[in-house]
This record gives C-alpha cells, structure tokens and sequence, in this order.
C-alpha cells in the first residue's frame, strides 16, 4: 500500500476555513468521492469520527490531526481513502502538544488490516519536519501527493 496512490486530488481541501472540530471533520468527510451521493454514509462516518475523537483526540502533535474511525467502516469505501485537508491559521483539536492542527489526514479503510497499514506508513512519513513544512506551503494538489510519494521513497 502506497500513501499516494490513496489521495486523489478530489478529495482535498487546500482552504479549509472552519473554526470548530466538528466542522472540520464535516468539510472532510464532505471531500470523501465515495460517499458524495450518500448523505446517510456521510453521517455514519462523521458519527464513527466524533465518537472517536470523544475517545481521544486525532490530534498527533507538530500541526497534524489523522482524524479516523475507531474501527475500520466496513461498507462505506471498497478500498482505503485518505481525504488531505489543510488550514492556513490552523484549530485547536486537543493534540499533547496543544499546537492547533493545520494539516488534516483523514483516513477511511474497509478493513482493519488497512486501518492500520494506513495509520503506521503516515505517521512514519509525517515525523519529519521538511514534509510537514512542504504540505503546509504545497500550491496544489498533485503537488501534495508528489511530495507524499518522495517521503514514502525517500530517507
């Protein structure tokens, strides 16, 4: 599983503008493709999400927020889909550092298999500083998954 090849330009949001952590993940799930003509799979997973930041927070620290469901949604996506989102001031999503996230990663799997691969590869990809500082000034799409794919092969 490569981390670019589950981003896809459609399902990004470079200018996110909501100010609370429920309209966030709302905007996201909002860009997820496989549920745009599904308003009922849309509220099943937003509902899987808030449940899960109820638990703890998404919120890993340096910026960064990998919003997910406790347990892999099965039904709702056939394979695993990450839906990018970026927020230039940034929010407050309870992260240990208390740094307001500004760099989002949903993550959608059909399976737990996949959950996880998902949450290991980005979180191994995301602890380096020059990654995260490339996603926050990243111009366009294509470019957030060139350089996602240059960190996934990359030192």
């Amino acid at each position: 599983m490569s981390l670019h090849e589950l981003l896809s330009p459609l399902a990004m949001d470079l200018r996110l503008k909501e100010t609370r952590r429920e309209e966030v993940l709302r905007a996201l799930v909002v860009k997820l493709p496989e549920t745009a003509a599904n308003p009922a799979a849309q509220e099943v997973l937003l509902k899987a999400l808030l449940d899960r930041e109820a638990l703890h927070s998404t919120g890993i620290g340096d910026g960064v927020a990998l919003p997910h469901a406790r347990h892999a949604l099965v039904g709702i996506v056939e394979r695993p889909v990450i839906v990018f989102g970026r927020h230039e001031k940034g929010i407050p999503f309870g992260a240990v550092d208390r740094r307001d996230a500004k760099l989002f990663f949903l993550l959608v799997a059909p399976n737990v298999t996949s959950h996880l691969q998902m949450l290991s590869k980005l979180s191994r990809v995301l602890r380096h500083s020059r990654v995260r500082e490339a996603l926050l000034v990243a111009e366009s799409p294509d470019r957030i998954i060139q350089i996602i794919r240059e960190a996934e092969s990359g030192p």
